[in-house]
């Protein structure tokens, strides 16, 4: 099985994920990005914290190539946004 690795993006910066996990493919890596980021946008709604659209989950394969970028809006649903 292949391994994954969920980087966070902030607005400066790129918080490293150094154990990965094992996952059948790259949509079963979306799949858990969205779950992840749906848990960090409840513990910021939670909180009453402001939340940076900015921020993403930058999926990368065991040789540490970019696969994909996850934004945590994506984790909201479509009927909860609001149009541009």
């Amino acid at each position: 099985m292949p391994q994954f690795y969920f980087h966070i993006q902030g607005c400066d910066d790129l918080v490293k994920d150094d154990e990965g996990i094992d996952l059948a493919d790259l949509a079963e890596a979306k799949s858990e990005a969205i779950m992840a980021a749906r848990d960090i946008l409840a513990d910021a709604i939670r909180s009453g914290e402001e939340f940076d659209h900015t921020k993403a989950f930058v999926i990368a394969d065991e040789q540490g190539r970019h696969l994909m970028s996850v934004p945590l809006t994506d984790a909201i649903p479509k009927r909860f946004k609001v149009p541009d």
